[in-house]
C-alpha cells in the first residue's frame, strides 16, 4: 500500500499541498521529510507524537524521517494557535529542554540503529547567521502582504503581535530550505495549526530553488474526541512522555479509559497494527463492548511504545492489583507510581492501634467513626480486610517497610508512608 493510502485510511491528513504530486514522488522515490518541535517545555506530551508517529510510519515503509528540535525557534515562540504573545524563555532553558527533548526522541525512534531516523537542532545552522544576513537573503524574499493574510498572524493583528514572533515563518521556512538543501527533504509533515508555516516555506524553496523545485507539505487533524472536545488532556492537566510527569500506569490508564466511540480512531492513529487488526477490535467495540478489548489493546500498545516492556509491567500489575485488592503483590517503586498522587501522611513505624493510627493518619476523623468502620469491615490494609478492633498496625504491615495502602470504603484509598 502506497504509505499516502495508508494514512488517508487512518484518518490521518487534513491538508497537502499537491497531493498526486506527493503521491506519485513516494510511489517511486524514498522521500526524506521532516517534523519539528520546539523546545518550550522539558517533556512531549500525547498531543506531540501525532505527527512523529506519522514519521515512523514513513520511516516503516521505507523512506527517511528527520526530527527536528527547535533550539533557535523555540528561543521565539510560535504564534501558532496563540491569542497572545508567548513569554520568552532563558537561553539556559530552552537549551535544558532540547536536551530533554532530544533524549526523549532517541528513546522513542532512535533506539534501533536499523531505523533510518535523523535528529538534528536548528540552533545549529541559525546561531551564526547575521542580522544583516538574515534581513538580505531571507527577509528579502518574504512579502509582509502575504505575511499578514496567513491564519497565524490575521488572527493575533487584533490583540497585537510583536515582530519576533511576527519573524516566526521566516525561521521555520528558512529550516525548511536548508534541509532540503544539505538532506534533501521535500516533505514537512505537521499539525493543522502549521498550515501557514510549511506554506511559507514551500514559496521559500521555490523563490531560492525555482519553481519546479519539487517540495510538499501534509498536515494531520486537530485531534478531538467525539465529543467535539480537545484530546489529550486530564483533570490532571496535560498527558506527559515524561515518567516522572506521567506515570507509566496513569499513562495506561489514560488510554484504556478512552469511550468506545473514540477507541477505534485512536487505534488507526496511534497505534500500528494493520488494519486487519483493528477491523477485529472494531467489530469487538460493537459486539462486546463491555470486554473493552479495544481499549485494553490501544492502552498496552502505546504504553509498550513509550515506556518499555518495564513500563507496561508495572502498569498492568498495578491495574491488576487494584482489581483484585492484592495490594501485597506491588513493589513498592509500583505503589509510589499507583498510589503516590493519592491522600496520604508520613507515620511513625512504631506499632500502635489501628483505630487510634486510623484517626492519627487522617484516614478516619474520629476514633467512634474508626471503629465503626473497622467493625463493618470498610478497612483495608494493602488489600486485606482488618476487623479486630484490638489489631496492632506496625513496620510488618508495610510494604518494603515503606508503604501502607488502606482502603475505607470501595474506592476510597490513602497511601501511608512510615518513617523513622
Amino acid at each position: 500500500m502506497n504509505i499516502i493510502d495508508e494514512l488517508e485510511w487512518r484518518g490521518a491528513i487534513n491538508q497537502q499541498t499537491a497531493p498526486e504530486g506527493l503521491r506519485d514522488y513516494v510511489e517511486n522515490h524514498k522521500i526524506s521529510l521532516y517534523c519539528g518541535v520546539d523546545p518550550t517545555g522539558d517533556s512531549l506530551h500525547i498531543g506531540h507524537l501525532i505527527p512523529f508517529i506519522m514519521l515512523k510510519r514513513f520511516q516503516l515503509a521505507g523512506h527517511r524521517p528527520v526530527i527536528l528540535i527547535g533550539g533557535a525557534t523555540g528561543t521565539i515562540g510560535d504564534p501558532s494557535g496563540k491569542s497572545e504573545e508567548r513569554q520568552l524563555q532563558s537561553l539556559d532553558k530552552v537549551n535544558d529542554n532540547a536536551r530533554k527533548l532530544s533524549e526523549q526522541m532517541k528513546k522513542l525512534f532512535l533506539k534501533d540503529p536499523e531505523a533510518d531516523f535523523r535528529m538534528v537542532n536548528n540552533y545549529d545552522w541559525t546561531k551564526d547567521i547575521s542580522l544583516l544576513e538574515f534581513l538580505r537573503t531571507a527577509g528579502k524574499r518574504f512579502n509582509v502582504n502575504t505575511m499578514l493574510a496567513k491564519d497565524i498572524v490575521a488572527s493575533r493583528l487584533e490583540v497585537g503581535i510583536s515582530f519576533t514572533e511576527f519573524a516566526y515563518q521566516i525561521l521555520q521556512s528558512m529550516d525548511f530550505l536548508h534541509l532540503y538543501q544539505e538532506e534533501d527533504v521535500r516533505l514537512q509533515i505537521g499539525g493543522a495549526d502549521q498550515w501557514g508555516n510549511i506554506t511559507s516555506g514551500l514559496d521559500y524553496i521555490r523563490k531560492v530553488e525555482g519553481p519546479e523545485a519539487q517540495a510538499f507539505g501534509l498536515t494531520i487533524p486537530l485531534m478531538l474526541k467525539a465529543d467535539g472536545t480537545k484530546f489529550g488532556k486530564t483533570a490532571g492537566g496535560a498527558v506527559w512522555l515524561d515518567p516522572e510527569k506521567t506515570s507509566p500506569y496513569e499513562f495506561y490508564q489514560f488510554w484504556v479509559n478512552q469511550q468506545d466511540a473514540d477507541v477505534v480512531k485512536y487505534l488507526k492513529y496511534f497505534t500500528f497494527l494493520d488494519q486487519e487488526e483493528i477491523a477485529n477490535y472494531a467489530e469487538k467495540v460493537a459486539n462486546e463492548p463491555e470486554k473493552r478489548e479495544a481499549q485494553k489493546a490501544l492502552a498496552e500498545e502505546m504504553t509498550r511504545f513509550v515506556h518499555g516492556e518495564e513500563g507496561l509491567k508495572d502498569a498492568l500489575a498495578i491495574t491488576d492489583a487494584l482489581f483484585k485488592g492484592d495490594i501485597k503483590q506491588l513493589t513498592a517503586q509500583q505503589i509510589e507510581q499507583g498510589f503516590g498522587k493519592m491522600p496520604g501522611k508520613t507515620m511513625p513505624k512504631q506499632a500502635a492501634n489501628l483505630a487510634v493510627w486510623l484517626v492519627d493518619s487522617e484516614v478516619e476523623s474520629s476514633r467512634r467513626q474508626s471503629r465503626e468502620d473497622i467493625q463493618n469491615g470498610a478497612i483495608y490494609i494493602n488489600g486485606e480486610r482488618i476487623q479486630d478492633l484490638d489489631y496492632e498496625i506496625s513496620e510488618a504491615d508495610a510494604i518494603e517497610g515503606r508503604y501502607i495502602v488502606v482502603r475505607r470504603g470501595k474506592k476510597k484509598y490513602f497511601l501511608i508512608t512510615l518513617a523513622d
